[in-house]
């Protein structure tokens, strides 16, 4: 982290944790949402709709959790002393991308070649 300032530093962290407070603040919103209820009356239709819109829930959900894994994970790595360094080449990942995408374990070199590898 030493190609870090501790603004810099600081600065991410904040971000880190605003994001991760919205998520949780957004996780808690749904579950006081009305719709999450069971649906008892209705045809078919009415319950087809509301099953898909629950299931949309669940996916984004899923991605929620996935997302404050990886906010924990970054803030982990704050605090050890290992955040911004590439976890597959060892290089210092710049801050302009740190700050752009603040859970990136990876360089933008490794993070192509691994989409690369997925698409091909």
């Amino acid at each position: 982290m030493k190609h870090l300032t501790e603004e810099q530093i600081r600065e991410i962290k904040e971000t880190l944790i605003r994001m991760r407070e919205k998520l949780i603040a957004s996780a808690n919103e749904q579950i006081r949402d009305p719709s999450n209820v069971t649906f008892e009356g209705g045809d078919e239709i009415d319950r087809a709709d509301l099953e898909g819109e629950r299931y949309l829930t669940f996916r984004i959900k899923g991605r929620e959790a996935k997302l404050i894994h990886k906010i924990d994970y970054a803030l982990m790595k704050i605090e050890s002393g290992t955040y911004g360094i590439c976890e597959n080449c060892g290089a210092e990942i710049p801050f302009e991308r740190l700050k752009a995408r603040p859970v990136t374990t990876m360089c933008i070199e490794c993070k192509e070649l691994e989409e690369e590898l997925e698409d091909g």
